[in-house]
């Protein structure tokens, strides 16, 4: 006999669940709309009072006229390489940091990983000050002598762009947590077969944690690129601005370019939802696990 398959309708609570998740979805994505759709419209529609949420016409000539109104090629050049560079440091140092803190016992180690602990409770922004210092009197560098006077230090170079913020303390504590979940069976069938700690970490165990990985390479690069005032306060030329920076010269004491502003931006933000679409699983994954030990 066959059976027939019979739905339930769906419990009044998972329609509000799904009703409240729409909507919250609706307004997290309408400044991004707006921000598009504006990006689309002339300098004299933007300014009108009876303008319309869409364009009367698509001026598709905003983004051509932004990348000459700026260097925004070696703009976006740069941020992709400081953004690179420091993702691929801080999955490398901070994953190192994270499997040692987890799977090998030495003294010291519960009190480095609460130092780790405190440092993400130290807002951003108290430690622009202090950073900047020592990049400014960095010894040896930019002209300066032992004690880092006489010079520029790392002031205007590539090192004050990549060196400051490569690894966080968030990546450690995330890793961390992910190297706890692990079996001990595997770590010690590799010993059996003769491997040093350093392939166990390699080989072994980190390729267990991709949503580790995912996670801390995704919020690194965005990080990264929407960086916006490390680079303002180390960089002096145009040959090392980065995207964000580079946005700002829309905005001068005489007005700003909305048009060239939201056109910029959108271009500056499409990388950024790119990378989210292709890790999103991993990503999700990664958030969810991070508080179960």
């Amino acid at each position: 006999m066959a059976t027939t398959d019979i739905r339930r309708p769906p419990a009044p609570g998972r329609i509000a669940l799904y009703v409240t998740l729409s909507v919250v979805a609706l307004l997290m994505v309408l400044p991004f709309l707006w921000m598009v759709i504006t990006s689309l419209k002339t300098p004299q529609e933007i300014a009108s009072e009876h303008t319309g949420l869409l364009p009367a016409h698509w001026d598709f000539g905003n983004y051509v006229d932004a990348f000459r109104a700026a260097p925004f090629a070696t703009y976006a050049r740069n941020s992709f390489v400081i953004a690179l560079s420091h993702t691929v440091l801080n999955v490398v140092f901070a994953s190192m940091a994270g499997y040692a803190l987890a799977r090998i016992r030495f003294r010291g180690s519960e009190f480095l990983f609460y130092c780790f602990v405190g440092a993400l409770m130290i807002p951003t922004y108290t430690k622009v000050l202090p950073e900047f210092l020592i990049v400014r009197f960095m010894p040896f560098a930019g002209g300066n002598d032992l004690f880092g006077q006489g010079g520029s230090g790392w002031l205007d170079t590539w090192w004050a762009l990549i060196v400051p913020g490569a690894v966080t303390p968030f990546a450690v504590f995330l890793f961390r947590q992910f190297y706890l979940d692990l079996p001990v069976e595997l770590e010690e069938a590799a010993r059996l077969d003769g491997l040093g700690e350093f392939r166990i970490y390699a080989r072994i165990m980190t390729p267990q944690v991709k949503p580790a990985l995912t996670t801390v390479a995704l919020l690194t690069f965005e990080s990264s690129w929407n960086n916006f005032l490390w680079p303002l306060l180390v960089t002096r030329t145009d040959s090392l601005r980065v995207i964000q920076v580079g946005l700002s010269v829309f905005k001068t004491e005489n007005g700003t370019q909305w048009h060239f502003l939201m056109a910029g931006t959108t271009l500056a933000t499409l990388p950024m939802v790119l990378l989210f679409l292709v890790g999103q699983r991993y990503f999700v994954q990664g958030f969810a696990h991070t508080g179960l030990k």
